[in-house]
């Protein structure tokens, strides 16, 4: 990709994101985008078919540096040196949605939460994957990362729709409390 459309699709994240703390995804059009990135409707067309897929793609990179091999350094937070360790992943992952929190309850009060659930998940099914193996229950273990999936979403909404009172290492001591994790 030149720089040129690079530029243009950076343009367009930023006028969704911008977008999505005025107005519920729902209510968007692509119009709206095109008018808050300034630019044609065969651009964002010449880039995405949809919205839809246009929030896919945000969730995407966002997702994929959150829960990326290798931590680097971040205004916010440094995990960094413990990217092995299970509370550091959970603590980087609620840091990030603290920093965006704007963007991410706009998204998880409408109908994109859908997708954006959907991409957490997958994210989150391989985090858990390592470190649930060590449980002896006898179940299965898709229902094991199941479990520990859906109750760290339902945790994170809890959290978001309560302030974020709680800072993202309290947050992950109570989730590894209620789930009796012992690293």
């Amino acid at each position: 990709m030149d720089r040129r459309q690079q530029k243009t699709k950076i343009a367009i994240h930023s006028a969704m994101t911008n977008l999505l703390k005025k107005k519920k995804f729902e209510a968007l059009t692509v119009q709206d985008i095109i008018d808050e990135a300034n630019i044609g409707r065969s651009t964002f067309y010449s880039h995405f078919e949809t919205k839809e897929q246009l929030l896919e793609e945000i969730c995407n990179e966002m997702f994929s540096h959150v829960f990326a091999q290798e931590l680097t350094p971040e205004k916010s937070h440094d995990f960094s040196s413990r990217h092995e360790d299970i509370t550091g992943r959970l603590a980087h992952i609620l840091y990030h949605i603290q920093d965006h929190k704007g963007n991410i309850k706009a998204i998880l009060d409408s109908e994109a939460e859908k997708v954006f659930v959907q991409y957490f998940s997958e994210y989150l099914e391989q985090t858990f994957a390592d470190d649930i193996r060590h449980i002896t229950a006898e179940v299965p273990e898709d229902f094991k990362r199941r479990f520990f999936t859906e109750s760290f979403i339902t945790s994170i909404k809890w959290w978001i729709e309560t302030g974020m009172k709680l800072s993202p290492e309290e947050m992950v001591e109570c989730y590894k409390k209620m789930i009796n994790m012992k690293r």
